[in-house]
Order: C-alpha cells, then sequence, then structure tokens
C-alpha cells in the first residue's frame, strides 16, 4: 500500500490521483481498491481517483446473469459492483474513484450522477455529445450509423459509505471484444469508442481533460441529491 501512495500525486483537494500507462491485471486492481477503501475508511489514506486499464477481461457485477456471458475468452472476475457482465481492456480508460462519501453529502445517487456528469462534459471537451439514458446507466452516444450506443460504463459499490469501482471510457478498444458478452445486460444496444467515432484520443490528452474537471466533479459531491439511498448500495 506504502508503495502505491508513493507513486501518486495530491491535488490541492487533498484528493490524490495516479495514472497507470502499462496494463495493470484487473484482480490486482480490485485486491487494491479494497486495501485502499479500508485505509480511507480508517483515516489512513487519502481519496483516491485512479486512472488505468487493463488487459482484456470481462467482470460479472451483482446482477450478472449467466445467459449473457456468451463466449468467456477472456479471464471472467467477480467484480463485486453494481450491474451485470462489462468488458475492459486496451484502448478502454478506466477511472477507480475511492471517495469518502461521510465527508460529503452521503448520498449514493448524487455521486452516481456526479461520475456520469464528469464523463459526459469530459466528452463534450472532444466534440462528443452524450448522455444518460433510460436504455440502462451509462453514457451514451449516436453511433456512426444514427443509432444509440454505449461509449461510457458506470459501475460502482459503496462499502461504510467509501465508494469504489468508477466509469470506463471507450478511447480505441477492440470493439470485437465486447461480443463474447451481452454488455451490460443490454442486448438490442451497440458499443461504440471516440476512435470509431472518427476523433483520436490518447490516454493521456484523455487522463488531462477529465483531472481538468476534478474540482467540478468533487464540488457535485458537496450537495444531496434526493432522495439519498443507503450506504450499502449498488448502482450499475
Amino acid at each position: 500500500m506504502q508503495d502505491a501512495i508513493k507513486a501518486e500525486i495530491l491535488l490541492e483537494n487533498g484528493v490524490a490521483v495516479r495514472r497507470d500507462y502499462e496494463p495493470v491485471s484487473y484482480r490486482e486492481a480490485l485486491d487494491y481498491q479494497t486495501a485502499r477503501n479500508n485505509a480511507i475508511y480508517e483515516g489512513l489514506a487519502p481519496d483516491l481517483i485512479w486512472l488505468l486499464e487493463h488487459p482484456p477481461v470481462y467482470t460479472a457485477g451483482t446482477s450478472a446473469k449467466a445467459d449473457d456471458m456468451l463466449d468467456p475468452r477472456f479471464d471472467v472476475v467477480e467484480a463485486g459492483r453494481g450491474g451485470k457482465y462489462t468488458y475492459h481492456g486496451p484502448g478502454q480508460r478506466i477511472g477507480y474513484v475511492l471517495i469518502d462519501l461521510k465527508q460529503r453529502a452521503r448520498d449514493v445517487r448524487g455521486f452516481v450522477h456526479a461520475l456520469e456528469g464528469w464523463v459526459i462534459d469530459t466528452l463534450a471537451d472532444f466534440g462528443v455529445e452524450s448522455w444518460r439514458s433510460e436504455a440502462g446507466v451509462g453514457i451514451w452516444t449516436r453511433d456512426i450509423d444514427g443509432s444509440e450506443a454505449k461509449i461510457g460504463a458506470i459501475g460502482v459499490r459503496i462499502r461504510r459509505w467509501v465508494t469504489m469501482h468508477g466509469f470506463s471510457v471507450n478511447l480505441n478498444p477492440d470493439l470485437s471484444h465486447f461480443t463474447g458478452i451481452v454488455p451490460c445486460g443490454i442486448a438490442e444496444k451497440g458499443v461504440t469508442s471516440l476512435a470509431r467515432l472518427g476523433i483520436s484520443v490518447s490516454a493521456q490528452q484523455w487522463d488531462e481533460a477529465l483531472l481538468a474537471r476534478a474540482d467540478q466533479f468533487l464540488a457535485k459531491l458537496e450537495q444531496a441529491c434526493p432522495p439519498v439511498a443507503t450506504s450499502e448500495g449498488n448502482q450499475a
């Protein structure tokens, strides 16, 4: 834990940022999140925004259904977050957000809404209009054929008011890897990426744009978004 903390940069707002540009195994990242969640709860480590990517992996949320696993060609890991199956892999930027909500509005719904808004606003900085959709939790945009498609996924877990997991955004992943699952349990909707939309964005460019809006995201967590959810909750 201490070696990992040394690799972080502490922002003026007291939140630490870690950026990895070599793939980190999903199981390793999950173990670290669990340990960091406990450390934040005990006051031994600051809140953390961790930006990274994984080798190809399918992750199962607490609502995952066996029928949605079509081709387990990659490792399948039970994530402990809300939601169903999703894919992570190279070219997809992950943001794990570990925040002590006891020090903020104690609002699970507000946290998820702010997380979605953070990604939507950052995509807009690259000229991509995106939105929340009744089709399912996540970030949606218009694909090259005009249909609604998912460009980002949201999945969180709250343990003792400290958040885990976060979001993923498709910069330029191999979209064929999503065909091994029914992404997020939504068979009738597609998946897209910035590259598919003709927009080239590196991991570093994405991180810089996202972190430029970090204060805006954190400010939203200071205000409740009623109704307030329970502390031991999951959102997909």
